[in-house]
C-alpha cells in the first residue's frame, strides 16, 4: 500500500499532536523528541509533525509518497529520470528515527517531494543523533545536489 505523506513544521508539537489525534481519530504511530507521525488509514495518509521554532506559524515542510519496498523507490527514480526530472537519491539514510531509501524531486513551485521506503525503525537514536529534518535544503527543481541535507 502506498500513501501520500504531508510533513508539517509546527511550533507547538504537543498541541498539534492533540489536534490531529482528534481530527483523524487516531494516536501517533511514532513519537520521538521533536517528532511525531500518524499512519492514517482513511484517507491513506502519513502525517509527519516536525518541531519548529516557538511562535512560528505552521508551514508545509515537504510532501512525499511512502511505498512498501526499495524496488518501488528504484522504479520511481527511473520513471522520474525518464520524465526528465532532476533527482536526488539517498540510500540507507537515517532520518526521522528510521533507516530509509528515497528519491527527491522538486516541483515547479519549489515544493520538495520524496518517494521513500522505511527499511527499519531506529529506536536507539536520540534527538541529538537522529536527523529530524526533512527538506532537502538547497535542492532546486532543475538540479538537486548531493550536498542537500534531507530526511523524512
Amino acid at each position: 500500500m502506498s500513501r501520500v505523506q504531508l510533513a508539517l513544521r509546527v511550533a507547538d508539537l504537543e498541541g498539534s499532536v492533540a489536534f490531529y489525534s482528534k481530527l483523524f481519530g487516531v494516536e501517533p504511530a511514532k513519537r520521538r523528541p521533536g517528532y511525531a507521525n500518524f499512519a492514517i488509514t482513511e484517507p491513506p495518509l502519513k502525517l509527519v509533525l516536525l518541531e519548529g521554532e516557538d511562535g512560528e506559524p505552521t508551514r508545509m515542510d515537504h510532501l512525499g509518497v511512502e511505498v512498501e519496498d526499495t524496488s518501488q523507490v528504484t522504479a520511481a527514480t527511473d520513471r522520474l529520470k525518464e520524465a526528465g526530472l532532476a533527482t536526488f537519491e539517498e540510500n540507507d539514510t537515517t532520518c526521522c528515527y528510521a533507516v530509509q531509501d528515497k528519491v527527491w524531486v522538486t516541483g515547479p513551485g519549489s515544493e520538495p517531494w520524496e518517494v521513500y521506503v522505511v527499511k527499519a525503525d531506529a529506536d536507539s537514536l536520540t534527538k541529538e543523533t537522529a536527523t529530524v529534518c526533512c527538506t532537502p535544503a538547497g535542492a532546486t527543481h532543475e538540479a538537486p545536489t548531493a550536498a542537500a541535507s534531507s530526511c523524512c
